[in-house]
């Protein structure tokens, strides 16, 4: 079991993975719903790696 740290240190990792994907999408805004989806789909993604 990985410590606190190793836990913030993948949290931090997760969200600057996350703000990378919607960054570099090319859209400038997104709605709730959109982000969600966007959310969904990548969840799903990576439950199939």
């Amino acid at each position: 079991m990985g410590t606190e740290n190793e836990r913030k240190d993948t949290q931090q990792a997760i969200l600057y993975e996350l703000r990378r994907l919607i960054k570099n999408s090319g859209k400038d805004s997104y709605t709730v719903q959109e982000l969600c989806d966007l959310l969904d789909t990548i969840a799903e993604a990576k439950a199939q790696e």
